[in-house]
């Protein structure tokens, strides 16, 4: 299958056949993305979908995960993301879940009866990038929403049905804004309490206009302990219900996860292990870190 430019996933979707419905992001003004910059955003027409799945049919009839990209996909019409779903269902037999980026405006921008009617036509989760709950964070990198309004649009999801997994940038607010940081993420999460959520921890890549924000010393990256201190204190100020912590993707220094809250106590203690004993050796390397 030919794709359009690089192709990214949440590390959930790893073994998920990837079919690229839209190309880019619309939003795409964050400043701490690079991903999608060098992609004009549209939505594919239906023909260029009807071929798509036809190659996907030939080659991976036996599909049982499909992931829709690119940024964020449920901002097609939602006519249309229908008739792509009842597509999918009909030619993959063996299909389980079917998974889509979404931005929270996306989100905002669709009814309550269409969020419940792409989850009766076999939608099953939504990926949701809330970032940060801090007002001052999310306004300087141009995320494009407040907190109140990421609060409304993961609340929407998770009302409709469908699942949600939240994910979250550490360090995002450098050494200057960590507490704020930790805490009002921790806010904005306990409002939504979404199925999984998955920190990622900040890296800046050269072309990401928040380069230009560390260059000029306005934001002082963490280092990977402060990094795992801002993870604790966001932990600690988690009040979930029924939620899947995991920071998994490649970006982070530590792979956790816990089920919150029953195992709340135990991540919490996993890190003050590591914190206090400065257990370096379990991190993973700079060099092995990616996006």
């Amino acid at each position: 299958m030919l794709y359009e430019g690089a192709i990214y996933r949440p590390p959930s979707e790893a073994f998920s056949l990837i079919l690229q419905i839209t190309v880019g992001c619309r939003h795409n003004a964050c400043t701490f993305c690079s991903v999608y910059k060098n992609k004009r955003f549209r939505v594919k027409s239906e023909q260029e979908i009807s071929d798509i799945i036809a190659w996907a049919k030939e080659y991976h009839p036996t599909a049982e995960r499909i992931f829709l990209a690119d940024g964020d996909a449920l901002t097609v019409d939602t006519a249309l993301l229908i008739s792509v779903l009842d597509r999918l269902h009909a030619n993959f037999p063996r299909l389980k879940r079917v998974g889509i980026y979404s931005g929270a405006k996306d989100i905002l921008a669709k009814t309550p009866d269409e969020l419940a009617e792409l989850k009766a036509h076999g939608l099953s989760i939504v990926y949701l990038g809330v970032e940060s709950g801090s007002e001052r964070i999310l306004k300087s990198v141009h995320k494009g929403v407040a907190p109140a309004q990421m609060a409304a649009a993961g609340q929407k999801v998770k009302t409709s049905g469908l699942t949600l997994s939240c994910t979250v940038i550490v360090g995002l607010g450098g050494k200057e804004l960590s507490e704020e940081h930790a805490r009002e993420t921790a806010k904005v999460i306990n409002a939504i309490n979404p199925d999984f959520l998955a920190p990622l921890t900040l890296m800046v890549e050269p072309e990401a206009p928040i380069a230009r924000t560390v260059k000029e010393g306005a934001l002082t990256l963490l280092n990977p302990l402060e990094s795992l201190i801002e993870i604790h204190a966001l932990v600690q100020s988690l009040e979930l219900t029924d939620c899947t912590f995991r920071s998994n993707h490649a970006s982070n220094y530590l792979p956790l996860k816990a089920h919150l809250p029953e195992e709340k106590e135990q991540l919490l203690h996993t890190i003050e292990d590591i914190l206090k004993h400065n257990r370096t050796e379990l991190l993973r390397p700079e060099n092995m870190r990616a996006l």
